[in-house]
């Protein structure tokens, strides 16, 4: 049965683009300084001062969304990253590789997952070797292009796909022995604020988030056990980092259920992690510095920062 342009789903749709509209409106705001954390044009930071001028700003690690692929790349949320930097923060904008058409085969895997169907997401394991060399160079960088920032007071934020790789970033001294990825302490954070995350892959699988982008990530379905267990936040708990997430109630993009099942599986583990709830907010107002829910995300960040 079609939906009728009344009935509940439309709605959900309408709202969805009329989010994304929004978002996506702002032009790119160009940061203040650049630094590579490797030789690959996507292992690249982008760093925007605290425009108050303060010195020992707290510093917020960003990681952009987009289902991990290569369309959407840091440029999306440079105007989140101002946003925060105008509340006092300095912002380190984190770009990393990502799935995309020229990808013949994933490495280790048995090729894109969606081959004739748009971007794969993700590389694998390329995606995660950027996210722990951008977070692991994070204080040698952020110290040489902002003078300003405290790193010894560093949050981790992510929207989204991000989201996910934000979670991970945390967790990564509780993968398994072993993982290339793996850090022998927890990492020096204050805190992770998740936005709309993909943080529970067996809820996100089941939902079919972002048409299959959890499976086009781990390299397809060959092996995808064993990958989620180095990268699955939902499976790497307790990590003891004070952790949020900000979830928009009608989001039809990431479902609140996702969250919730982070949340779960974070209770069952005997950590506490707080879910704050937004009615009437989808999935792009997150970070939409026009949208009342960007303040509330900024308060989050500032909750753990300070």
């Amino acid at each position: 049965m079609s939906d009728s342009p009344g009935s509940p789903d439309a709605a959900a749709r309408a709202r969805d683009e009329a989010e994304s509209a929004s978002a996506f409106a702002h032009p790119p705001v160009a940061p203040d300084a650049t630094a590579a954390y490797g030789d690959h044009p996507d292992q690249v930071v982008d760093f925007y001062a605290p425009r108050d001028g303060r010195t020992a700003a707290p510093l917020v690690v960003l990681l952009h969304g987009g289902a991990w692929r290569a369309p959407y790349d840091r440029a999306h949320v440079s105007p989140l990253a101002d946003f925060l930097a105008r509340r006092g923060f300095a912002v380190a904008n984190v770009e990393y590789r990502r799935g995309g058409d020229d990808i013949p085969q994933q490495r280790g895997g048995s090729g894109p997952a969606s081959a004739g169907a748009g971007p794969v997401a993700g590389r694998w394991p390329e995606t995660f070797d950027d996210v722990a060399a951008a977070l692991d160079a994070m204080p040698v960088l952020a110290a040489g292009a902002l003078p300003g920032a405290d790193v010894r007071r560093i949050v981790v934020t992510g929207h989204s796909a991000g989201g996910h790789l934000a979670l991970w970033a945390a967790a990564r001294h509780v993968l398994p022995e072993g993982s290339p990825w793996r850090l022998p302490a927890p990492p020096p954070l204050r805190g992770v604020v998740a936005l709309a995350p993909i943080a529970d892959f067996a809820a996100a699988v089941g939902l079919g988030v972002c048409g299959g982008a959890v499976t086009q990530l781990l390299g397809g379905e060959a092996g995808f056990a064993d990958r989620a267990a180095h990268t699955d936040p939902g499976v790497l708990l307790p990590t003891g980092i004070a952790t949020a997430i900000v979830q928009g109630v009608e989001d039809i993009v990431v479902p609140q259920a996702v969250s919730e099942a982070y949340v779960d599986a974070a209770a069952k583990a005997g950590e506490t992690v707080g879910l704050t709830l937004l009615g009437g907010v989808g999935h792009f107002p997150l970070i939409d510095p026009a949208a009342d829910a960007c303040a509330v995300v900024a308060e989050e960040i500032t909750q753990l920062a300070w």
